[in-house]
C-alpha cells in the first residue's frame, strides 16, 4: 500500500503497525476464553471419560469449577506477545517457560518449534480466506454514508470473513493442538507432522474429528474477525487524522 499524499512511507507504515497491533490485542483479550475451550475439545480423544467435555456449556462449567476464572485465560501471553512484540521484555515468566522447553526438548520440531508446519498451514489458510474474502466483498458492496449502517456493513463482512476462514482452516488447527498437546501414550510421539496427524485423526476418529472445537472457534473468530478489522480500520483512520 503506497503512502497517502504528504505522508512519509515510515509514518504510514507506523500507523498501520500500531493499528494492526491494537486490533490483534483487543481481539485476543476479548475472545481468548473461547480459544481455550476450543483447544480442550481438540485434544480430548475419549468422550466416554467422565472428565471429558460433553458440550460447549459443559466445558465452560468444568473449567470454571476446577480452574476458576483465570482458567479461561491460560496461554494468553504467547498470542499477546506475537501481536505486540514490545511486551516480550516485560514477561520473564514466559521466557522461563521457553527456556524450559529448549532445555528439555530442544529448539527443533520436537521442541520449541513443535507443530510449526500445522501452525503455518492454519495461519496461511485462515489469512488467505479471511483477507481475500473481506477485501473482495468490501469492495463489491458500496460504502454507506450513514455512519451506523457503514459500521454494520463492515461488522457483517468481518463476521462472515472470520466464520468462513474458521470453517476452512480448522483441520490444521486440530492437527496443531494434537501435535503440541499431550500424546496419547507417555514417551511415544504419535502426532508428528501436520498431514500425518490429519490422516491419523481421520482414520481413528472419523472425518468429524477434524472439526472438533468448530463451534467455539467460530464463536471466537467470527465475531473476533469483525472486532479485529473494525478496530484496525477505525484506529488507522484516527491515526491518519491525528498523527
Amino acid at each position: 500500500m503506497s503512502a497517502a499524499p504528504g505522508v512519509s512511507f515510515w509514518t504510514e507504515a507506523s500507523q498501520q503497525v500500531l493499528a494492526g497491533g491494537s486490533a490483534g490485542l483487543v481481539e485476543i483479550c476479548l475472545m481468548h476464553p473461547l480459544d481455550v475451550v476450543k483447544t480442550r475439545f481438540q485434544i480430548q480423544r475419549n468422550k466416554s471419560d467422565p472428565s471429558s467435555y460433553k458440550s460447549l456449556g459443559d466445558c465452560f462449567r468444568k473449567i470454571y469449577r476446577s480452574e476458576r476464572l483465570m482458567g479461561f485465560y491460560k496461554g494468553i501471553l504467547p498470542p499477546i506477545l506475537a501481536e505486540t512484540p514490545k511486551r516480550a521484555v516485560k514477561q520473564p515468566s514466559t521466557f522461563a517457560q521457553a527456556r524450559h522447553v529448549i532445555r528439555t526438548e530442544g529448539i527443533g520440531f520436537r521442541g520449541l518449534n513443535k507443530g510449526l508446519s500445522a501452525t503455518l498451514g492454519r495461519h496461511g489458510v485462515f489469512n488467505m480466506v479471511y483477507f481475500g474474502f473481506y477485501f473482495n466483498v468490501k469492495n463489491a458492496i458500496p460504502v454507506n454514508e450513514d455512519a451506523t449502517l457503514e459500521f454494520l456493513r463492515k461488522c457483517i463482512i468481518g463476521l462472515a470473513s472470520g466464520t468462513l476462514a474458521s470453517v476452512i482452516n480448522i483441520p490444521f488447527d486440530v492437527a496443531k493442538s494434537r501435535i503440541q498437546g499431550p500424546q496419547p501414550e507417555p514417551g511415544v510421539i504419535k502426532y508428528r507432522s501436520c498431514w500425518k496427524t490429519m490422516v491419523t485423526v481421520y482414520k481413528e476418529e472419523g472425518f468429524q474429528a477434524l472439526y472438533k472445537g468448530l463451534l467455539p472457534k467460530i464463536m471466537r473468530l467470527g465475531p473476533g474477525g469483525a472486532v479485529m478489522l473494525l478496530v484496525y480500520e477505525y484506529s488507522y483512520d484516527w491515526l491518519q487524522k491525528n498523527w
